[in-house]
């Protein structure tokens, strides 16, 4: 059948998915300044590049992909997977790999490697996920991969977010209320526009209108740049400057329960889209992704891409194939001529951060509505890792401008504050949390087998440092890997263990004596 190239949903998808990127880019660029360190130039002249590519290939990779499904099923209503960079490893990475690293090194180009590494080492395992991924999704409890979503959602991204609205009401607050209208009321706008862009355009309005009245105004910084062409650049010797670096293996603790978690994202995402009526091959998509993600890093880009959330949204709207095209040609364009840092000047950021936050509690709510109702329990266990970490991050800034080190008031908190018990949840979090939510979660199933191997793999990771081990120094709170790096939660889980096999096996020989006696 003749595919048409473009339809009147496909304006309306665009602009959905065109605000939604055109945010991502807008935190790469703050964020790796403000949180990461980046100086401005790297930001535009070699990360944006690169980013461009894996978003525009990606795009285009997944119009070609509706169409030919469009063929296929001889139907002409099928949508294109929406895409872009990855929110939750952007926001992982920058606050748990990037922003940490540059406290301890102020080196920028350091946290830059360490962003690129760990975009590729993510990459990598998405791509060889595809191969494995429904057995991965099998043996690990919804509950558990989802509780760390709604962790760094209701911590990272809302909390943080949050504060910086209610810093600056004039801008940011009315757009709040707007997206929360637009997305929680489902109020659709005249001629069919987007919330978020409805949002966007008012708290633009109000920024210039408040400035004008002479109110306090978040200042929109002016960029030092005209728009130029930046060509990308390969950054493979960066890419792996950190392969024989102890870092390395330190950050391991966040990239792999993060590609996990991207793995299963996507898996659950093409479950939605063939919910909705197109069925899309798991393989290729999940290796398209993958590839992507090894190309950004290579080109410089630290920012994973993938499949997003939200298909049937847009095949709501009537959106088709070339939404796709628009959207990653328009993004790439803006990324490839430096246009981002002059969004920034007409567009404040604080307009936009309603749609983070309604991405924060969507994503926190998820975490229980998706999950068997018994399975809640595991899912606000494995809440508890991801608010230690962020009250640690709040110690240290407090004590940073205080003029302090952790190092030096942690021995001040004594039975006030369990500082010590805050250090070892905050060490390897993202694992941590997934042994705790799948324990309970198997607890609770009554399938005490499952839960005492995990268990054991919680004393494994914890003798070998990937969670809980840590070094309190002058440099602040460092990992600490090795042998029998933190014996005391190893022994701990351990035991814990052994006492889930013996009720395993007590269980099947009461079990066993019971079918023998009614046997007999």
């Amino acid at each position: 059948m003749k595919v048409p190239n473009i339809v009147r949903g496909d304006i309306d998808g665009f602009f959905g998915l065109f605000i939604d990127n055109l945010l991502q880019l807008m935190l790469i660029a703050v964020l790796s300044h403000s949180v990461g360190g980046l100086p401005s130039e790297m930001i535009t002249h070699r990360i944006l590049p690169g980013a461009a590519l894996s978003i525009l290939l990606g795009n285009l990779y997944y119009s070609w992909q509706a169409r030919r499904l469009t063929r296929r099923l001889g139907r002409d209503d099928v949508t294109a997977l929406p895409y872009g960079i990855n929110t939750p490893s952007l926001l992982a990475f920058i606050f748990l790999i990037m922003g940490p690293l540059y406290q301890e090194s102020k080196n920028p180009t350091l946290v830059w490697q360490a962003g690129l590494f760990a975009c590729m080492v993510s990459g990598v395992m998405e791509t060889l996920g595809s191969l494995a991924g429904d057995w991965l999704r099998r043996h690990t409890p919804r509950a558990a991969l989802l509780s760390s979503l709604a962790g760094v959602a209701i911590t990272f991204i809302a909390l943080g977010f949050i504060f910086q609205i209610f810093a600056s009401p004039t801008v940011a607050v009315v757009p709040m209320f707007l997206v929360l209208l637009a997305y929680g009321g489902r109020i659709r706008f005249p001629f069919g526009l987007p919330g978020g862009l409805i949002a966007v355009a008012v708290g633009v309005g109000l920024a210039y209108l408040f400035r004008a009245l002479g109110f306090p105004v978040p200042p929109m910084p002016m960029s030092g740049e005209s728009l130029a062409l930046h060509v990308p650049q390969l950054a493979l010797s960066d890419v792996f400057a950190l392969l024989k670096s102890p870092l390395a293996l330190r950050f391991m603790a966040v990239i792999f329960p993060m590609a996990l978690f991207n793995l299963v994202g996507s898996l659950q995402n093409l479950e939605s889209a063939e919910a909705a009526g197109d069925p899309y091959p798991t393989k290729p998509c999940l290796i398209a992704n993958g590839l992507c993600s090894i190309l950004a890093a290579c080109l410089g880009s630290p920012f994973p891409t993938t499949i997003y959330i939200g298909h049937p949204g847009w095949k709501a709207m009537g959106a088709r194939s070339a939404y796709s095209i628009m959207n990653g040609t328009v993004i790439s364009l803006l990324c490839l001529f430096g246009g981002v840092s002059w969004v920034l000047h007409f567009i404040p950021l604080e307009a936009t951060l309603g749609i983070l936050l309604w991405i924060g509690i969507v994503m926190s709510a998820q975490a229980f509505q998706e999950v068997p109702k018994t399975h809640a329990l595991a899912v606000a266990l494995g809440l508890i890792p991801s608010l230690a970490a962020w009250t640690l991050m709040v110690i240290e800034t407090t004590a940073r401008v205080s003029g302090t080190t952790l190092f030096n008031i942690a021995s001040k908190f004594g039975s006030d504050l369990y500082v010590e018990g805050i250090f070892a949840l905050n060490q390897g979090f993202l694992i941590s949390w997934m042994v705790l939510a799948s324990v309970l979660a198997f607890m609770i199933d009554r399938k005490f087998l499952n839960a005492a191997l995990w268990l054991s793999a919680g004393a494994l990771l914890s003798f070998v440092g990937l969670i809980h081990a840590y070094e309190l120094g002058p440099l602040g709170l460092q990992n600490k890997f090795g042998i029998n790096a933190s014996p005391g939660f190893a022994i701990a889980y351990g035991l814990a263990a052994l006492i889930l096999f013996a009720v395993h096996f007590g269980q099947a020989k009461a079990r066993g004596q019971s079918s023998l006696g009614k046997a007999i």
